[in-house]
Protein backbone atom coordinates (compact mmCIF):
# COMPACT_ATOMS: atom_id res chain seq x y z
CA UNK A 1 0.00 0.00 0.00
CA UNK A 2 1.52 2.98 -1.06
CA UNK A 3 2.50 6.06 1.81
CA UNK A 4 0.11 8.65 2.50
CA UNK A 5 1.38 12.44 0.80
CA UNK A 6 2.17 15.05 3.25
CA UNK A 7 0.48 18.02 2.77
CA UNK A 8 0.90 21.36 3.70
CA UNK A 9 -2.11 23.66 4.50
CA UNK A 10 -0.95 27.22 4.75
CA UNK A 11 -3.97 29.54 5.64
CA UNK A 12 -4.75 31.92 8.51
CA UNK A 13 -8.64 31.46 8.40
CA UNK A 14 -9.20 29.00 11.24
CA UNK A 15 -12.52 27.63 9.39
CA UNK A 16 -10.62 28.02 5.59
CA UNK A 17 -8.18 26.15 6.89
CA UNK A 18 -10.19 23.22 8.86
CA UNK A 19 -12.41 22.62 5.53
CA UNK A 20 -8.72 22.45 2.87
CA UNK A 21 -7.21 20.25 5.57
CA UNK A 22 -11.06 18.24 5.54
CA UNK A 23 -10.83 17.37 2.39
CA UNK A 24 -7.33 16.45 2.09
CA UNK A 25 -7.53 13.60 4.76
CA UNK A 26 -10.67 12.23 3.80
CA UNK A 27 -8.93 11.40 0.27
CA UNK A 28 -6.30 10.20 2.06
CA UNK A 29 -3.46 12.43 2.53
CA UNK A 30 -1.30 13.21 5.68
CA UNK A 31 -2.00 16.77 6.39
CA UNK A 32 0.04 19.48 8.33
CA UNK A 33 -1.30 22.99 9.09
CA UNK A 34 -0.01 26.77 9.56
CA UNK A 35 -1.66 29.81 9.96
CA UNK A 36 1.64 31.83 8.77
CA UNK A 37 4.86 32.19 7.47
CA UNK A 38 6.79 30.90 10.86
CA UNK A 39 4.37 27.56 10.77
CA UNK A 40 5.02 26.93 7.32
CA UNK A 41 8.94 26.95 7.77
CA UNK A 42 8.48 24.95 11.27
CA UNK A 43 6.53 22.49 9.91
CA UNK A 44 8.91 22.28 6.80
CA UNK A 45 11.86 21.76 9.04
CA UNK A 46 10.45 18.79 10.57
CA UNK A 47 8.62 17.00 7.86
CA UNK A 48 8.94 17.94 4.66
CA UNK A 49 6.16 18.02 2.54
CA UNK A 50 5.35 16.28 -0.86
CA UNK A 51 2.67 19.64 -1.80
CA UNK A 52 2.08 22.50 -0.10
CA UNK A 53 -1.66 24.66 -0.14
CA UNK A 54 -0.48 28.05 -0.03
CA UNK A 55 -2.78 30.91 0.82
CA UNK A 56 -1.66 34.18 -0.78
CA UNK A 57 -3.01 36.71 2.02
CA UNK A 58 -1.53 35.73 4.78
CA UNK A 59 -0.32 37.77 7.80
CA UNK A 60 3.33 39.23 7.95
CA UNK A 61 5.34 37.43 4.82
CA UNK A 62 2.71 36.79 1.75
CA UNK A 63 1.92 33.72 -0.19
CA UNK A 64 3.80 35.14 -2.65
CA UNK A 65 6.79 36.01 -0.99
CA UNK A 66 6.73 32.35 0.74
CA UNK A 67 6.72 30.99 -2.65
CA UNK A 68 10.01 33.07 -3.39
CA UNK A 69 11.52 31.79 -0.41
CA UNK A 70 10.33 28.58 -1.21
CA UNK A 71 11.83 28.04 -4.81
CA UNK A 72 15.15 28.97 -3.89
CA UNK A 73 15.11 25.55 -1.77
CA UNK A 74 12.88 23.04 -3.30
CA UNK A 75 11.35 22.05 -6.02
CA UNK A 76 7.85 20.78 -3.97
CA UNK A 77 4.82 21.26 -5.29
CA UNK A 78 2.99 24.65 -4.58
CA UNK A 79 -0.77 25.45 -5.45
CA UNK A 80 -1.32 28.60 -4.30
CA UNK A 81 -5.33 29.79 -3.01
CA UNK A 82 -6.23 33.23 -4.42
CA UNK A 83 -9.43 35.14 -4.47
CA UNK A 84 -11.48 35.64 -7.39
CA UNK A 85 -10.08 38.99 -8.02
CA UNK A 86 -6.61 37.98 -7.27
CA UNK A 87 -5.80 37.84 -11.31
CA UNK A 88 -2.32 39.86 -11.08
CA UNK A 89 -1.40 37.82 -7.82
CA UNK A 90 -2.03 34.66 -9.82
CA UNK A 91 0.04 35.39 -12.61
CA UNK A 92 2.18 37.00 -10.66
CA UNK A 93 2.64 33.66 -8.30
CA UNK A 94 3.15 31.49 -11.69
CA UNK A 95 5.93 33.67 -12.91
CA UNK A 96 7.58 33.04 -9.58
CA UNK A 97 7.27 29.61 -9.39
CA UNK A 98 3.72 28.20 -8.16
CA UNK A 99 2.57 25.36 -10.26
CA UNK A 100 -0.99 25.83 -10.10
CA UNK A 101 -3.61 28.06 -8.44
CA UNK A 102 -7.09 27.40 -6.60
CA UNK A 103 -9.92 30.21 -6.39
CA UNK A 104 -12.07 31.07 -3.28
CA UNK A 105 -15.03 29.59 -3.06
CA UNK A 106 -13.22 26.74 -3.91
CA UNK A 107 -14.63 23.80 -4.99
CA UNK A 108 -14.07 20.49 -2.82
CA UNK A 109 -13.60 18.20 -6.65
CA UNK A 110 -11.80 21.03 -8.35
CA UNK A 111 -9.46 21.10 -5.46
CA UNK A 112 -8.74 17.33 -5.26
CA UNK A 113 -8.37 17.07 -8.86
CA UNK A 114 -5.57 19.91 -8.72
CA UNK A 115 -3.85 17.95 -6.25
CA UNK A 116 -4.46 14.75 -7.67
CA UNK A 117 -2.62 15.78 -10.54
CA UNK A 118 0.75 17.54 -9.30
CA UNK A 119 1.09 14.78 -7.18
CA UNK A 120 0.93 12.70 -9.47
CA UNK A 121 3.05 14.55 -11.92
CA UNK A 122 5.65 14.46 -8.83
CA UNK A 123 5.19 10.77 -8.05
CA UNK A 124 8.64 8.95 -7.81
CA UNK A 125 7.19 5.33 -9.79
CA UNK A 126 5.42 7.30 -12.68
CA UNK A 127 8.11 7.45 -15.14
CA UNK A 128 11.02 5.11 -14.16
CA UNK A 129 11.54 3.44 -18.19
CA UNK A 130 11.23 7.08 -19.41
CA UNK A 131 14.50 7.87 -21.93
CA UNK A 132 16.63 11.04 -22.03
CA UNK A 133 15.55 13.37 -24.79
CA UNK A 134 18.17 15.39 -26.17
CA UNK A 135 17.55 19.30 -28.04
CA UNK A 136 19.42 21.79 -28.85
CA UNK A 137 22.53 21.00 -26.84
CA UNK A 138 20.44 19.78 -23.35
CA UNK A 139 19.88 16.81 -21.83
CA UNK A 140 16.52 16.28 -20.20
CA UNK A 141 16.18 13.21 -18.26
CA UNK A 142 12.51 12.64 -17.51
CA UNK A 143 13.06 9.98 -14.66
CA UNK A 144 14.84 12.65 -12.79
CA UNK A 145 12.95 15.36 -13.70
CA UNK A 146 16.66 16.97 -14.36
CA UNK A 147 17.82 19.77 -17.40
CA UNK A 148 21.37 19.96 -17.96
CA UNK A 149 23.45 22.07 -20.24
CA UNK A 150 26.01 20.96 -22.66
CA UNK A 151 28.64 22.19 -20.54
CA UNK A 152 27.34 19.76 -17.43
CA UNK A 153 25.49 22.60 -15.75
CA UNK A 154 21.86 21.89 -14.23
CA UNK A 155 18.96 23.61 -14.13
CA UNK A 156 15.70 23.06 -11.68
CA UNK A 157 12.57 22.98 -12.76
CA UNK A 158 9.45 22.88 -11.13
CA UNK A 159 6.82 20.46 -11.82
CA UNK A 160 4.69 22.36 -13.63
CA UNK A 161 7.57 23.60 -15.72
CA UNK A 162 8.57 20.13 -15.98
CA UNK A 163 5.34 19.31 -17.45
CA UNK A 164 5.19 21.47 -19.73
CA UNK A 165 8.30 21.10 -21.09
CA UNK A 166 7.92 17.55 -21.53
CA UNK A 167 4.51 17.59 -23.29
CA UNK A 168 6.78 19.89 -25.93
CA UNK A 169 9.53 17.90 -26.10
CA UNK A 170 7.33 14.59 -27.01
CA UNK A 171 5.49 16.38 -29.39
CA UNK A 172 8.28 18.41 -31.43
CA UNK A 173 7.50 20.45 -34.52
CA UNK A 174 3.95 19.99 -34.26
CA UNK A 175 1.42 23.00 -32.92
CA UNK A 176 0.43 22.89 -29.58
CA UNK A 177 -2.97 24.75 -28.21
CA UNK A 178 -2.60 26.48 -25.00
CA UNK A 179 -6.01 24.65 -24.63
CA UNK A 180 -4.20 21.34 -24.86
CA UNK A 181 -1.11 21.99 -22.87
CA UNK A 182 -3.19 23.45 -20.29
CA UNK A 183 -5.03 20.20 -20.14
CA UNK A 184 -1.54 17.75 -19.95
CA UNK A 185 -0.18 20.44 -17.26
CA UNK A 186 -2.68 21.25 -14.77
CA UNK A 187 -5.97 18.78 -16.34
CA UNK A 188 -8.35 22.20 -16.63
CA UNK A 189 -9.57 23.58 -19.54
CA UNK A 190 -8.59 26.46 -20.95
CA UNK A 191 -10.03 29.99 -21.40
CA UNK A 192 -9.22 33.27 -23.20
CA UNK A 193 -8.53 34.52 -19.38
CA UNK A 194 -6.26 31.91 -18.24
CA UNK A 195 -1.98 33.06 -18.73
CA UNK A 196 -0.93 29.39 -17.20
CA UNK A 197 0.65 28.34 -20.27
CA UNK A 198 1.89 31.74 -21.17
CA UNK A 199 3.33 32.32 -17.73
CA UNK A 200 5.31 28.80 -17.87
CA UNK A 201 6.76 29.48 -21.81
CA UNK A 202 8.27 32.39 -20.62
CA UNK A 203 9.51 30.70 -17.42
CA UNK A 204 11.10 28.48 -20.11
CA UNK A 205 12.82 29.99 -22.07
CA UNK A 206 14.42 32.46 -19.25
CA UNK A 207 15.94 29.25 -18.77
CA UNK A 208 16.94 27.49 -21.82
CA UNK A 209 17.26 29.87 -24.63
CA UNK A 210 19.93 31.47 -25.54
CA UNK A 211 17.76 34.89 -26.08
CA UNK A 212 14.30 34.56 -24.44
CA UNK A 213 13.63 37.56 -26.45
CA UNK A 214 14.25 35.47 -29.96
CA UNK A 215 12.88 32.33 -29.08
CA UNK A 216 14.35 29.25 -31.30
CA UNK A 217 13.13 26.68 -29.26
CA UNK A 218 9.83 27.41 -28.15
CA UNK A 219 7.96 29.51 -30.64
CA UNK A 220 4.85 31.01 -30.97
CA UNK A 221 2.50 30.16 -33.30
CA UNK A 222 0.04 33.48 -33.60
CA UNK A 223 -3.22 32.29 -32.85
CA UNK A 224 -2.47 28.94 -32.18
CA UNK A 225 -0.15 28.24 -29.70
CA UNK A 226 3.05 26.75 -29.37
CA UNK A 227 5.73 24.97 -31.46
CA UNK A 228 8.59 22.98 -29.80
CA UNK A 229 11.08 23.85 -33.15
CA UNK A 230 14.15 22.12 -32.14
CA UNK A 231 15.03 18.91 -33.15
CA UNK A 232 14.81 15.92 -30.09
CA UNK A 233 16.69 12.59 -29.96
CA UNK A 234 15.95 9.71 -27.65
Amino acid sequence: MQEARHILVVEDDEVTRAKLSGYLEAAGHRVSEAADGEGLWRVLERDPADLILLDINLPGEDGLDLTRRIRVRSNVGVILVTGRTDQVDRILGLEIGADDYVTKPFNSRELLARVKALLRRSGAGGMADSPIRRFAGWSFNLTARKLTAADGRSLSLTRAEFELLRALVEHPGEVMSRDRLLALVTHRAWDPGDRTIDVLVRRLRQKIEADPSEPDIIVTAHGEGYIFASPVEA
